[in-house]
């Protein structure tokens, strides 16, 4: 590297660690990162600051094309979730500017500084700095409390069959997987005890590992699991629901891998295909398996059944 370029990457660690970050979120990374979001080339006066929508990938093209450090690709994950969550926990960053309900596993899931902090870091290497400084540290757990409370507002709020409150991240499949929750077990699975909700944000947003024991089941961290699962005790049936909204349905092979998933159930298992609309179920018609069944939550009052010999049930 070229002295303008050290000490460039001097100076923005420094900022970050008069913003009262730890040694991770203020090491050379996370410099060239803010760098990078502030468009700052090694020789721009710090005035000239800006503040434009970016996601991770450019971020890193980014800073190998200014600053020479050249990011693998599977260091995308270690940037995400160790500079830019806390950067965004901090209210340095806000997510999605352009789009707060993106789903969290959106390819355009982008990052903007924000306006208090970047009128605070153009005023860096000035006498105003010092007070802005202060000033900023003065109000930021405000205002901090302030971006986390926006973030839980724009999470989908769901109630399980049994009252409980839990909360989704925006967007995607996640508001199929509320109306799964909200319309089809009432209807199919009353008094069904929801095991395991997905989230694409936190992956187990419900998980009962001890009701799952229970009728012989182990869940791995790393086997996908269904969107959701509801067992109902009076059949002692394990309703196994994929939220088919992005992902497909249960065709033939996914079907494998859910027996194989829950191959020590002592319960029946059934197999459900969620969609949003009969035309996106229309899409993937020819993939569903037999022996399955398929809702549609734009008619939530009834059920296709996908030949066999019975109607929502389970097969040996």
């Amino acid at each position: 590297m070229s002295d303008d370029i050290h000490e460039r990457i001097d100076h923005a660690r420094f900022i970050l660690e008069s913003l009262r970050f730890d040694a991770e979120r203020s090491n050379e990374r996370s410099a060239m990162v803010l760098l990078a979001l502030l468009q700052l080339k090694p020789d721009d006066p710090w005035d000239t600051a800006n503040s434009p929508v970016l996601g991770t990938r450019a971020i890193m093209d980014w800073i190998r094309d200014h600053y020479g450090v050249d990011y693998k690709p599977n260091s995308r994950e270690t940037i995400r979730r160790f500079t830019l969550h806390q950067f965004v926990d901090a209210g340095l960053l806000q997510e999605n500017p352009d789009d707060p309900d993106r789903p969290t596993n959106s390819p355009k899931w982008c990052y903007q500084i924000r306006a208090e902090a970047l009128d605070l870091i153009r005023h860096y290497d000035t006498d105003d700095f010092p007070p802005r400084l202060a000033s900023y540290l003065e109000v930021i757990p405000g205002l901090t409390s302030q971006y986390a409370a926006e973030r839980e507002m724009q999470r989908i709020p769901v109630a399980l069959p049994d009252g409980s409150p839990i909360t989704l991240s925006p967007g995607g499949q996640n508001t199929l997987i509320k109306q799964m929750i909200d319309e089809f077990c009432p209807r199919y699975a009353p008094g069904g005890q929801v095991l395991y909700v997905g989230d694409a944000d936190e992956k187990w947003a419900v998980l009962r590992e001890s009701e799952f024991e229970a009728l012989g089941i182990r869940i791995g961290k790393h086997g996908k699991m269904p969107d959701l699962v509801v067992y109902l005790p009076d059949k002692n049936w394990l309703l196994l629901l994929e939220a088919a909204a992005s992902h497909g349905p249960v065709d033939g092979q996914r079907h494998s891998e859910l027996a194989a998933l829950f191959q020590g159930s002592t319960a029946g298992l059934v197999y459900v295909s969620c969609f949003p609309s009969r035309a996106v179920m229309r899409k993937y018609l020819a993939l569903i398996a037999w022996e399955t069944e398929v809702w549609c939550a734009d008619d939530p009052s009834h059920l296709i059944h996908f030949n066999g010999e019975r109607f929502l049930g389970p097969y040996a």
